[in-house]
């Protein structure tokens, strides 16, 4: 790895390569396997050899543009780190996010509920409701996943419905487990791991604690543990039943992390075809998509599975879009 100082950079300089190729260019096979498979391609429970850097992870492609080197380029841009930690949430929950929005708006601005089934037209467009009606509109803002999206546009423009259509999705299941504190032999420091996918004994692809992540998650005498499994690693992981992956996920951190006990609290989240996958080529999908919408004024589509898969990416192309169609005359 301390070769990737002297290593030259990529000749073609704007073609698109996978996470696994960068790594692999840039640090070897090893750096691969046991960093950018389990962390980065972990974060997006996708695959490390689809993924695309350019959509992903343009900082690292940039640094090593302008410096040569990623070593180099970390030293160079050296920040202090917050003495809390890099991890955010709030005191409610993610959901409580929603709940403050839905909260400042006036109740006539929402409606719940309501299926959409189709939008017509190139504008106004005409929104085809499940109970068979009819709404109007000048100005659309699309905010589902790509596959959504397809079935919604295919009669307004098949093209842009294809493209939509061919965005990836991965499955995933978090298993919540809480046990005593005494209980895990284990000390928790830090906030918890990540599994490299040529560990094919354990079926985890991360685990955290969560008690130990956030505040006020847990009584000071339990432990709230964290599992996640599925993702392009394990396709067929949601097809366990929720008894399977409670004893799967408890195993694993039993093992790991020297837990005595069976949970006193098990839970299983569900996610299917939650998690986009932003894979190479995925810059040039989104060309042509906003090609398409150029076509189609007052239409825009945002969401996880276009241009950003992290929260501050999505509330980020949200108030853009918000600014960028209430500037539109109509």
């Amino acid at each position: 790895m301390a070769l990737e100082l002297i290593r030259p950079g990529k000749s073609d300089k704007q073609q698109d390569e996978s996470v696994a190729s960068f790594f692999y260019r840039r640090f070897g096979r090893e750096a691969v396997d046991y960093i950018a498979e389990p962390l980065l391609a972990g974060i997006h429970a996708g695959s490390v050899d689809r993924l695309s850097m350019r959509a992903l992870f343009p900082r690292l492609v940039e640094a090593e543009q302008r410096y040569g080197s990623i070593i180099r380029a970390f030293r160079a841009l050296r920040t202090r780190r917050s003495p809390d930690g890099m991890f955010r949430s709030l005191r409610g929950g993610i959901g409580e996010l929603v709940s403050t929005l839905v909260k400042k708006l006036p109740a006539h601005c929402i409606q719940t509920g309501i299926h959409i089934m189709t939008i017509r037209g190139s504008g106004p467009y005409q929104l085809g409701l499940a109970t068979g009606d009819t709404v109007s509109a000048k100005k659309v803002v699309v905010a589902v996943p790509a596959y959504v999206a397809a079935e919604l546009l295919q009669q307004t423009d098949n093209d842009l419905a294809d493209l939509c259509r061919g965005i990836p999705y991965t499955s995933t299941a978090t298993i919540a487990l809480g046990y005593p504190r005494f209980a895990v032999r284990h000390e928790l420091r830090g906030t918890g791991f990540v599994v490299p996918r040529i560990e094919g004994d354990v079926s985890l692809m991360a685990g955290s604690w969560v008690s130990s992540k956030w505040k006020h998650r847990a009584p000071q005498d339990q432990v709230l543990l964290r599992g996640f499994v599925g993702g392009a690693r394990d396709e067929c992981a949601l097809s366990n039943t929720d008894a399977g992956l409670i004893e799967s996920v408890h195993r694993d951190f039993s093992q790991l992390l020297d837990i005595s006990t069976r949970p006193l609290i098990k839970r299983v989240y569900r996610w299917p075809r939650l998690n986009p996958q932003h894979e190479v080529g995925h810059l040039d999908r989104m060309k042509a998509i906003d090609a398409r919408l150029a076509q189609l004024p007052g239409l825009e589509l945002i969401g996880a599975g276009f241009r950003g898969v992290g929260i501050p990416d999505c509330i980020a192309h949200g108030r853009a879009t918000g600014k960028r169609i209430s500037s539109m005359s109509g």
